[in-house]
């Protein structure tokens, strides 16, 4: 019998840490050690240890029912994004590299000209006209991701426009739409994985940093981001408001590019000698 073969160190370390980061989202859905939004100035600025595990903050709230909340929050806005990109870019990107003509130098101008601009640029400037909530964060940067998806996926369905299965796919008549929907987009799933998985990243970074400019979900509903920002005053009293936080999302960063790059090299492992 052939030995099993062993998950990688990063993929290892990747799972553990996303794992633990969606597991802390998915129970602050259903319990938290305290209401994340519960004020209680008898207990401000509580250091950590006893009945606050990680702390509170200026209005007594305990820390880590607010970090659990926030990490619900910061998995939410990313699942939802990425998955609005993922759908949108897709269509976009199969319709215009297998039918091309006008229609995809059109889109494609459009296209490049919002990939010249900076992701949390364009997200920023989106936000201002359909305003600072959750959702308006999701179509912000969903919308500001979408360009990157689409040009991925084009570059894919170009390689294969031409391929022998999709001219067989059209000499036994089927249409353009079955085949791009049968035979064209299954093939665009590995890099669309690999894709997913690095976005995850930005959103969340990108989420927090438009929280921390008070840009993000409105207070009192905990982020990561507007922890950070609410913090700023208390660094030299309280360091472990900015402290915790900032470790939470540098850990999920660090976590979802380790399982990224296993993904990677399991989908290419051609991509493995070229590090």
């Amino acid at each position: 019998m052939t030995a099993r073969k062993r998950l990688p160190l990063n993929a290892l370390i990747g799972i553990a840490i996303v794992g633990a980061i969606v597991t802390a989202a998915l129970v602050s859905l259903a319990w938290t050690p305290h209401d994340p939004l519960r004020i209680n100035f008898g207990a401000r600025l509580k250091l950590p240890g006893g009945r606050y595990l990680l702390g509170t903050d200026e209005f007594g709230r305990d820390e880590l029912s607010r970090l659990m909340a926030g990490a619900a929050t910061s998995v939410w806005i990313a699942v939802l994004t990425v998955t609005f990109s993922i759908v949108a870019g897709s269509i976009v990107g199969v319709l215009t590299g297998f039918l091309r003509g006008w229609t995809d130098r059109i889109v494609m101008a459009f296209n490049n000209a919002l990939l010249a601009f900076p992701g949390l640029l364009l997200a920023l400037g989106l936000l201002a006209v359909v305003g600072a909530n959750q959702y308006g964060i999701v179509l912000a940067l969903g919308l500001a991701y979408t360009p990157s998806v689409t040009r991925i996926v084009r570059g894919t369905v170009l390689s294969l426009r031409e391929k022998e299965f999709i001219e067989s796919s059209r000499v036994l008549g089927n249409s353009e739409l079955y085949t791009m929907a049968r035979h064209v987009l299954p093939n665009c799933t590995a890099p669309l994985t690999v894709l997913a998985t690095s976005m995850f990243g930005w959103v969340i970074l990108a989420e927090s940093a438009l929280s921390f400019l008070g840009l993000g979900v409105p207070p009192p509903a905990p982020t990561w981001g507007n922890m950070l920002a609410s913090a700023r005053p208390f660094m030299a009293q309280a360091s472990y408001l900015s402290i915790l936080p900032g470790l939470c999302i540098a850990l999920t960063l660090l976590g979802i590019n380790l399982l990224g790059d296993a993904v990677r090299d399991w989908l290419d492992p051609r991509m493995k000698g070229e590090q």
